[in-house]
């Protein structure tokens, strides 16, 4: 019978079936968050900073865009990466690069959001002077973007542990396939839908400590922007 000292037992001797699994789920949401953030800085910063008809009820589309249902992304990735898909000669379903493209389009509105209210909490405190230094629209989105690092890097933390910790989307268009696409959070799923509890607590005990960092990472990055800010 599997015991948590057989599921240690896989961690210490660095299980290569364990390791390959954690690797691929780093992959994918680690490329996710970046493209989220390429994507969701810019566009928080677009909202933060500009005035037109409709703006509140795209923040509030935004904000409750941050609790996408991950199933119902994947449906929709599904769909469009099918063979009768609008991408479906692309050839990327079931493959990582489908995983990534559903964690961005969960991980994308979480970040554009968190952005959008540090940069606007940010430009009311210094909008006089930057009036007065006479500072372009760019020149003013690269001077907020700096001053708002820690608390922008806190948002991209918060983009990586929900994509880290999503399944739903990604068994969905990844398929769960062993040695290609299979992540941490599938593996979980299967091993334990199978009766393999060593793999799948070792696999759980690797992802908690994972969120685990991350939120500590976030609270360092917070207290520091604290601290910067005086």
């Amino acid at each position: 019978m599997p015991t948590d000292a057989s599921a240690l037992d896989l961690i210490l001797r660095a299980d290569p079936a364990l390791l390959a699994i954690v690797r691929l789920s780093l992959i994918v949401s680690l490329s996710a968050v970046a493209c989220a953030a390429v994507i969701g800085i810019p566009f928080g910063a677009l909202i933060a900073l500009t005035k037109f008809p409709g703006r509140n009820a795209v923040i509030i589309v935004l904000n409750a865009l941050m609790g996408l249902p991950p199933v119902v992304v994947g449906l929709v990735v599904y769909l469009l990466l099918s063979r009768s898909g609008a991408f479906g000669s692309l050839g990327l379903l079931f493959t990582p690069t489908a995983m990534i493209i559903a964690q961005t389009i969960l991980v994308a509105p979480i970040i554009a959001a968190l952005a959008r209210q540090t940069i606007e909490d940010l430009y009311a405190e210094y909008r006089d002077e930057l009036d007065a230094m006479n500072v372009g629209p760019l020149q003013r989105v690269v001077t907020l973007i700096r001053d708002g690092r820690y608390s922008l890097v806190t948002a991209l933390l918060a983009g990586f542990g929900r994509a880290a910790a999503e399944v739903g989307a990604v068994i969905i268009v990844g398929g769960n396939i062993d040695g290609f696409t299979r992540v941490m959070t599938t593996a979980i799923a299967l091993e334990t839908s199978k009766g393999d509890l060593s793999l799948a607590i070792g696999l759980g005990v690797i992802l908690l400590t994972l969120v685990m960092i991350v939120n500590a990472l976030a609270w360092a990055m917070r207290r520091a922007g604290e601290r910067y800010a005086g």
